[in-house]
């Protein structure tokens, strides 16, 4: 099953809509919020209740068609390593939130700002950037988002999906179709 751990280093809105969009282009996707510091995303169940009480069956593969938010409760994720391993097991796709505050060099995929003036850091390895409203140079063999509309980031801020035919949706395909994954 294909898993991707994906973290915005320099954008805390990107880094919230970034795990929802990228789930939403994979069509059936389960995503987890690895930051115990995470945002506040809608849902009953959280990684630190399904640590403390075990899983059900159907918490381990979907129950039909769609994006399934896992908000993280307040756990590290060291201590869910067990119910991770299960999810990535019985999940078509899963994608793991990693905080901003994440170290990189371990696999994870830096989501990025396009920003001119090298304030921000640009990727030695494998990165998305997300095109922002300057021109500026993209690094070879970048994956490139176009800008999002403001419609698709609030309807993934306020809890609904956009629709897979969206153009900024559609672009995080691309990031399946990556060897990192």
């Amino acid at each position: 099953m294909p898993a991707v751990a994906i973290w915005s280093p320099e954008d805390e809105v990107l880094g919230t809509v970034a795990p929802l969009a990228l789930a939403v282009a994979a069509g059936t996707a389960l995503v987890v919020d690895l930051d115990p510091d995470g945002p506040r995303y809608r849902g009953d169940v959280s990684l630190a209740t399904l640590v403390a009480d075990g899983p059900t069956k159907d918490d381990l593969s979907p129950s039909r068609r769609g994006v399934a938010v896992l908000r993280n409760g307040g756990i590290a994720a060291d201590a869910a390593e067990e119910i991770l391993h299960a999810l990535v097991a019985g999940w078509p796709a899963v994608v793991m939130r990693l905080p901003s505050r994440h170290p990189g060099g371990d696999g994870a995929i830096p989501i990025l700002p396009l920003i001119p003036g090298g304030a921000f850091r640009r990727s030695p390895g494998p990165a998305v950037y997300q095109r922002s409203a300057w021109r500026v140079d993209v690094p070879a063999g970048a994956v490139v988002l176009p800008r999002p509309s403001g419609a698709t980031i609030g309807a993934l801020l306020a809890g609904r999906m956009p629709g897979r035919r969206d153009r900024w949706i559609r672009s995080w395909g691309r990031v399946w179709e990556q060897p990192w994954v």
